[in-house]
């Protein structure tokens, strides 16, 4: 019978983690081994990545969605939610607030929208971004489903990374959290069309949903090596009381803490198994846990997400209940996870865009 120990004894001369390997280190629940996975998969990290994490200032630039998705606080169906989007003038200070304080990337993040105005002002968007950065600000796109032509548009004007998360990698699973007329093929479609585009590609799932198996989330880190992807972006899912599913889930604050720990072992397991990928420690371990960044930069991640949007539009952007930090400026953000990062003993790449050393590599084959 395969141990703890068995499996670390293992890795350490040399050998992968198989499908039964993965799901046996997520279902471990003794804090003392949960420690040595966290351990071991910052280790990995260390040695093929370095300890430097990276900054990727967010703008939360619209809520305005297409999409229905039965977890989502920005769902189109949500009709008590006050829409926005914002100007010009403000999305490109906020760029410019990034290049100035040494921010090497960022992420420019909205509900999906796939009318021709939006297209044609997120292109606008990119090449003055472009212009007034001189190609040295990063910038990944977070906007989920759009077609070939589309996603080739954003690239030419200056995008060069791109976040669609597949949210679960089981097909049946992904029905029950979408109406019908959200298809899970469409989904891949667009990762294909990335990846073929020269993109960073970056995907990721959401972690605890109901109906999820620990099945289900070996599964997914396995389909994250079979889209060869580049960069992780996953986080546990979280109610918002204003969707579908939440009622799914109706004493959600008795499982915050299986929440976070499930998350941490995503975390040190997919880093373990991938190596070399860029993962994000998302700001919704923060809501579980008042430090669960750093935790999730110790379990094997290496990317922060600060958010760099006006105060005046955080609140319209909850995708999830309780999200931290929708009072606090640029500007303190940025003192607080610096004091963050220096605590756990780790530097930030400033004025670095902090590619995937999984994307470069790739390159150099």
């Amino acid at each position: 019978m395969r141990t703890f120990a068995n499996i670390l004894d293992d890795l350490s001369s040399g050998s992968n983690l198989s499908s039964d390997d993965m799901k046996f280190l997520l279902s471990i629940t003794n804090k003392s081994e949960m420690q040595e996975l966290f351990d071991y998969a910052y280790g990995i990290k260390s040695s093929n990545i370095g300890k430097t994490v990276y900054f990727r200032g967010i703008i939360e630039l619209s809520n305005v969605c297409e999409k229905d998705c039965y977890y989502c606080g920005i769902r189109n169906g949500n009709k008590a939610q006050e829409r926005y989007l914002m100007t010009e003038e403000e999305i490109l200070n906020a760029a410019e607030w990034a290049l100035k304080n040494k921010y090497g990337s960022i992420v420019l993040q909205a509900g999906e929208n796939t009318s021709g105005h939006f297209i044609d002002f997120i292109e606008m968007i990119l090449k003055k971004i472009k212009k007034f950065s001189d190609g040295r600000l990063g910038v990944t796109l977070s906007l989920g489903e759009q077609n070939k032509d589309t996603y080739r548009r954003w690239m030419h004007a200056g995008a060069h990374r791109y976040l669609l998360r597949i949210e679960t990698s089981n097909e049946k699973l992904y029905r029950k959290l979408h109406p019908e007329n959200h298809l899970y093929s469409a989904r891949l479609k667009c990762l294909d069309y990335l990846k073929k585009l020269g993109f960073q590609l970056g995907t990721g799932v959401m972690i605890g949903l109901p109906y999820q198996t620990i099945d289900d989330l070996a599964n997914d880190i396995i389909f994250f090596r079979k889209i060869d992807a580049d960069m992780i972006g996953m986080g546990p899912y979280i109610v918002h009381k204003e969707t579908p599913l939440a009622d799914s889930f109706p004493n959600f604050d008795k499982i915050k803490e299986y929440q976070l720990n499930l998350s941490l072992k995503m975390i040190a397991v997919t880093r373990i198994y991938l190596k070399d990928v860029n993962i994000a420690s998302t700001t919704a371990l923060q809501s579980l846990n008042p430090t669960g960044r750093e935790m999730g930069l110790l379990a094997g991640a290496n990317i922060i997400m600060p958010n760099i949007t006006d105060t005046k539009y955080r609140s319209s952007y909850q995708l999830y209940d309780d999200k931290p930090c929708l009072d606090e400026n640029s500007s303190l953000c940025k003192s607080c996870l610096e004091r963050r990062i220096s605590s756990i003993g780790e530097t930030i790449g400033y004025d670095e865009r902090g590619d995937s050393k999984h994307f470069t590599r790739k390159k150099h084959r």
